[in-house]
């Protein structure tokens, strides 16, 4: 701008126009372009503070989800593209992506066959069970598989019992690597004949009159004997299960100890890992097989179809759309690690491995354009101190579902505040209840959540919350005042 030296008006303009935005600038603190302090609801800092949980412990992603209009809440970030130990969060990952790669109506196929010659009632040969890794193949479906051999007219099986789960790769599994608490049911392993998720339910029924204690399994075991803890007709009910300890194998089911009387009837769910899986297969084969009319005495041994072997029966899974509600309501590890292992199988005939799950999950989300920095998937149930993903991506993926044509099914697999799920007791009393479909993780040191909820505007956001810190589980309170206040402003 030229001005006459003479014209003190024009210097004026030269100054407030061309000068000042310079001025401010130099004013601004160094750090003034980057170090901008993230939002967070003062309902949310003080539980925090609360909790003695610091800021630099916890990663946050909101972001509403309309196309149009203008939110009540437009964002909030925090140490989202810290990858964070997610816990069960994770299953979110794998149902998306297992929902987009295989498609909501993938179901598992289990197939019987026989090898050997029929003679009317007796099959003079062996039985052959080919597993794919139906992770919902429960006692029910079994029964119902055994039906359809039964009406093919076959009655003794002089043969042996051969289990084909090449479907798998082969490898060793501890289920007492996690937490060093291998009978706990969340550390099932996988299986491609996995009949029952390898759970028994053990119900205990003490009898004050004659000082014993019945015990009861369920599934029965066949050739199992029992041996029951010793009634104890003193002392409190808390903490009975310490007071006993568990032993299995192929013959005996152990539960050495005291049992109180006081507790009455109780019942324990146990992962018997000890107990190997070809054996606990027989054993429900052999009771369920008896229980329709069947005899067997032959043995149980792992090996492949025959070529020239004939189809007896088949079972097929519910579909993927139900195999995951179970998975993310009641946030079930092993079937878990079966979808993961399935995602895997779509594009290789090799055996499922978590590994090619994971490098097909990893590529589904490259292509949708979701940053994997950080991202680490071992098992895809969060049931793991290795699997770490970022606020960031989680809610990016939150996001792309919620796009997607697979939404209804995911969002329907999550448990609903207050009303069903890991979440049934959380937040009755609050006004989110039944307005937010989250699925809930933790483990020791961590929790989270992911999900969506429904504010009280109509629209709905992408959550995201995770604490990795030693009290973690005392942050609880400011994830419920995350949710009601998203509610309650968004």
């Amino acid at each position: 701008m030229m001005c006459p030296k003479e014209s003190r008006r024009c210097l004026r303009n030269f100054l407030l126009c061309c000068l000042l935005p310079f001025l401010h600038i130099l004013l601004l603190p160094v750090n003034g372009w980057s170090q901008e302090k993230p939002f967070l609801p003062d309902p949310v800092m003080q539980e925090l503070k609360k909790a003695k949980v610091p800021v630099e412990a916890v990663g946050m992603y909101v972001q509403p989800l309309s196309q149009s209009g203008k939110p009540r809440i437009s964002g909030i970030r925090l140490n989202e593209g810290t990858p964070y130990v997610p816990a069960s969060t994770m299953k979110v990952l794998t149902t998306y992506s297992a929902l987009e790669i295989l498609g909501p109506d993938y179901h598992w196929k289990t197939a019987v066959y026989s090898k050997g010659v029929q003679d009317g009632e007796v099959l003079d040969g062996d039985l052959i069970f080919r597993g794919s890794g139906d992770p919902k193949f429960n006692l029910e479906k079994f029964w119902l598989l055994l039906r359809q051999i039964r009406s093919k007219g076959i009655r003794e099986i002089r043969g042996d019992l051969i289990l084909d789960r090449s479907a798998f790769e082969p490898r060793h599994f501890d289920p007492a690597a996690f937490d060093n608490d291998p009978f706990r049911p969340y550390n099932a392993g996988p299986d491609a004949l996995l009949l029952n998720h390898k759970v028994l339910e053990v119900m205990f029924r003490p009898n004050g009159l004659d000082g014993t204690v019945e015990v009861q399994l369920s599934p029965e075991l066949e050739g199992v004997t029992i041996t029951p803890p010793a009634l104890k007709d003193v002392g409190e009910c808390n903490g009975w299960q310490k007071e006993i300890s568990l032993a299995f194998s192929e013959k005996d089911a152990l539960f050495e100890g005291q049992y109180p009387l006081s507790c009455g009837e109780q019942t324990w769910l146990v992962y018997p890992y000890s107990m190997n899986d070809s054996a606990f297969f027989r054993a429900v084969f052999t009771r369920l097989w008896k229980e329709l009319g069947g005899t067997f005495a032959g043995e149980v041994r792992e090996g492949a179809v025959p070529q020239d072997a004939m189809l007896l029966a088949e079972w097929s899974s519910p579909p993927l759309s139900e195999v995951i509600r179970d998975v993310n309501k009641y946030s079930n590890n092993v079937m878990a690690r079966h979808v993961l292992m399935a995602v895997g199988t779509k594009s290789s005939s090799e055996p499922a491995s978590p590994e090619q799950g994971a490098f097909a999950v990893r590529s589904f989300l490259a292509a949708k354009g979701i940053s994997l920095n950080g991202l680490q998937i071992e098992n895809g149930s969060g049931l793991s101190r290795i699997e770490r993903i970022s606020p960031q991506t989680m809610g990016d993926i939150l996001v792309a579902a919620y796009q997607s044509a697979v939404m209804p099914e995911l969002l329907a697999s999550l448990p609903i505040a207050g009303r069903d799920g890991t979440l049934w007791r959380s937040m009755r009393q609050t006004s989110v209840a039944g307005k937010a479909h989250l699925k809930t993780g933790a483990i020791q040191d961590v929790r989270a959540i992911a999900g969506y909820v429904l504010a009280v505007s109509g629209e709905r956001y992408a959550v995201v919350l995770m604490v990795n810190h030693p009290n973690a589980a005392s942050a609880i309170k400011a994830r419920d005042a995350l949710l009601v206040w998203i509610h309650d402003n968004g």
